[in-house]
């Protein structure tokens, strides 16, 4: 094992910014090495939860509120209310407090008290749907209310926004071709708008076109990759275009949260369970890869970490 020492120089190369709002992107990629793929396979990572909210999410709910913004849709006096599993409301939340406009988020009323916790915090009002209806829940719920209320909210809908791919044309897909000088060949992301892999995919297409992109999501309908989506028994968002893949592969819940794990204990990488699934999809790429003796630099990406789902102790525990 070989030391690692910091330098105190990179400090000065720290962004500087006037707003947190510009820190959102640039985030690190990190290749992941001892959950070793074949001989002649590299994989990489693009750790999301270095963004200020923690998760890929802020990306697109930053691209959608200041295009929202730029065309009038939303102004001071009116709220934006979304439906969200969790990650995309507290991108809001805190988009909200650090801009000055108030938030209302939709979400079942099972997501992670964490995620709770923290859009609460933001300042936002939350509004529950029904846990056994999932996301597609809290679609509806918010439809509904936007509405009874056309006047008073701003709906940016990230299932069907543009901007949502848009965000990840601008900077997810520029900032993998740079940072691995051009070498990737493999983007495999989880699907939950689809607004990641679509954009992303579409940016890494414009400079080579035969990068491949792979998109995964949960096999099952009732599983435990929370913000991800089992397209064939949900809403599909609008943005999502399957014709756009050149494959899509399905990973169980046990499979991701087994991923998970590993990646904390063998790679110490504390991430979230749709992050361990697309990790399985990397690896079963790089496997693809290796048995028809190619070779390949497989790009994944980590969405957001692992604490944002934990749960607190009883009170009665010790």
């Amino acid at each position: 094992m070989s030391a690692v020492h910091s330098d105190p120089a990179r400090a000065a190369e720290s962004p500087r910014a006037t707003t947190v709002v510009e820190l959102v992107g640039g985030t690190p990629l990190v290749r992941i090495r001892r959950i070793a793929p074949p001989a002649g396979v590299r994989i990489f990572a693009k750790l999301e939860y270095f963004n200020p909210g923690g998760s890929v999410k802020d990306r697109p709910a930053l691209q959608m509120v200041l295009d929202a913004l730029a065309d009038g849709r939303l102004t001071p006096q009116k709220t934006l209310i979304d439906s969200t599993s969790g990650n995309t409301g507290v991108a809001y939340s805190w988009i909200g407090a650090a801009m000055g406009f108030s938030v209302a988020l939709v979400m079942p009323a099972n997501v992670s008290i964490a995620r709770k916790r923290i859009t609460a915090a933001f300042g936002a009002r939350i509004i529950y749907s029904d846990p056994m209806e999932g996301s597609d829940g809290a679609i509806r719920k918010v439809r509904r209310l936007v509405e009874e209320e056309p006047d008073r909210y701003f709906y940016p809908d990230q299932y069907s926004n543009e901007s949502n791919p848009r965000a990840h044309y601008l900077s997810t897909g520029q900032e993998i071709w740079k940072q691995t000088g051009g070498q990737v060949t493999h983007f495999v992301c989880g699907i939950g708008t689809g607004g990641t892999v679509m954009g992303t995919g579409r940016r890494l297409r414009e400079h080579r076109r035969d990068i491949r992109v792979i998109a995964v999501e949960p096999a099952e309908a009732l599983h435990g990759l929370e913000g991800l989506k089992h397209m064939p028994s949900s809403i599909v968002p609008s943005i999502y275009r399957e014709a756009e893949l050149d494959e899509k592969l399905s990973v169980g819940t046990e499979e991701g949260w087994e991923m998970a794990d590993r990646l904390l204990a063998e790679e110490g990488l504390l991430v979230g369970r749709s992050a361990g699934a697309a990790m399985v999809g990397a690896m079963r790429v790089a496997q693809g890869l290796a048995a028809e003796g190619q070779t390949g630099t497989i790009v994944t990406l980590f969405p957001d970490r692992a604490d944002r789902y934990f749960e607190p102790a009883p009170r009665n525990s010790r």
